[in-house]
Order: structure tokens, then C-alpha cells, then sequence
């Protein structure tokens, strides 16, 4: 998407809101900023990982996928703590 921005009196500019949308940008994102001959670019500052909403469920994308033993042991912990937690409230 090609578009044009202004510059306001404070050196500040509107990204669009599809802009936005497209790179899943929020308020308190961080851009890189960077700056040859004529032109400036802006890259979103993300970590190893990065979470969004997706169909109505939060997705975390960390770049490399967890092993099926590491999830199925994560599962389990929770199921533990939730279990444990609930029993723990009926007493």
C-alpha cells in the first residue's frame, strides 16, 4: 500500500489504520526507523515472539514450533493446577 502522510508541527505522522491493521501495529508499538538517500522506512520492533488475536483466540507466533512432548506436558501442568484449584475451592 502506497499512501501519503503528514508530517504534523511536532515531527509526528498518522500511520492508516490499514496500515495498522496489516502489520498488527497497537498504540505503545515501537517502529525502527530507518533512513537512506530519499526515502525513510518504518519496521515494527518485535521480540522472539509476538502475540495477536486471531478468529477470536489469542495466537503466539515465537518462530520456532514446540515439540508435541513439550505442549502435551504443558497441557497436563495446567489441567494439574486448574484441578488442583478448584478442588481446593470446594473445601
Amino acid at each position: 500500500m502506497v499512501t501519503a502522510v503528514t508530517i504534523d508541527k511536532a515531527g509526528r505522522i498518522v500511520l492508516p489504520k490499514l496500515v495498522r491493521d496489516e502489520l498488527q501495529l497497537s498504540p505503545g508499538d515501537s517502529l525502527e526507523v530507518d533512513s537512506s538517500e530519499e526515502r525513510v522506512i518504518l519496521c515494527p520492533v518485535r521480540g522472539n515472539a509476538r502475540i495477536y488475536k486471531k478468529q477470536g483466540g489469542w495466537v503466539m507466533h515465537g518462530g520456532t514450533r514446540l515439540s508435541e512432548d513439550v505442549v502435551e506436558k504443558t497441557i497436563q501442568q495446567i489441567r494439574r493446577e486448574r484441578e488442583q484449584g478448584f478442588l481446593g475451592k470446594q473445601k
